[in-house]
């Protein structure tokens, strides 16, 4: 049986907890054996290479040096890395270890929440499969983002709220390698409720099996 861990924290707002318990679904119905913990030294626990796939909901906070060593040494070694919007890309943002694991660094969104439109660039990816360009309304997020990552969706800025980004295209679903272990990341689901749309919780579901050992 795969083994997953989740690990939950930081800003409110997101509601990290209650989108810790919708991934702890996605996998426990595809037959992963989950745990979740809301400390996030456990992303650094003496057997988390044990583990097939590691998924932080965290935003902001800290992850120490030696808990951040171990992470990037057990995702190099084939533990998958996996997460949504404020996971990965605005987690622990003074861990240099973990932005070069994470391949993405939340900068800002424009505007807020606005609508703006997705747009699959690889409908043969088996993430993204049978996925059109859909519309969305929460935060559209502006990234500094790894350029060896491979892109699965981008969105345009419309230049609406900071005209001189104008119709930049920026990821917003991607995967990646970590030596031999799997990451993937989408910036979409600012909150759980988002999840509910069929786009994003298909998406967020194909990224996590794919990232797994």
């Amino acid at each position: 049986m795969k083994k997953a861990l989740i690990v939950w924290g930081g800003l409110e707002l997101h509601e990290p907890e209650a989108g810790a318990h919708i991934v702890r679904g996605l996998l426990e119905k595809s037959g992963f054996a989950v745990e979740v913990s809301g400390d996030a030294e456990a992303l650094g626990r003496a057997d988390i290479a044990s583990f097939d796939l590691v998924a932080p909901q965290v935003t902001g906070g800290e992850l120490s040096r030696d808990a951040s060593i171990a992470l990037c040494a057990a995702v190099e070694a084939g533990t998958g890395l996996a997460g949504f919007h404020h996971a990965l890309a605005t987690s622990f943002p003074g861990n240099a270890r973990f932005r070069f694991l994470a391949g993405c660094t939340f900068a800002t969104h424009p505007g807020d929440i606005i609508s703006y439109r997705v747009d699959p660039l690889r409908t043969d990816d088996p993430v993204m499969a049978g996925i059109g360009s859909f519309e969305h309304t929460s935060e559209q997020y502006f990234m500094h983002v790894d350029p060896s990552v491979e892109v699965l969706a981008t969105t345009t800025f419309s230049g609406d709220h900071a005209s001189w980004k104008k119709g930049v295209k920026m990821p917003v679903v991607y995967k990646s390698a970590y030596g031999a272990g799997r990451v993937f990341y989408t910036a979409l689901g600012h909150k759980p409720a988002e999840l509910e749309k069929a786009e994003i919780i298909t998406i967020l579901e194909r990224g996590l099996l794919w990232a797994a050992r």
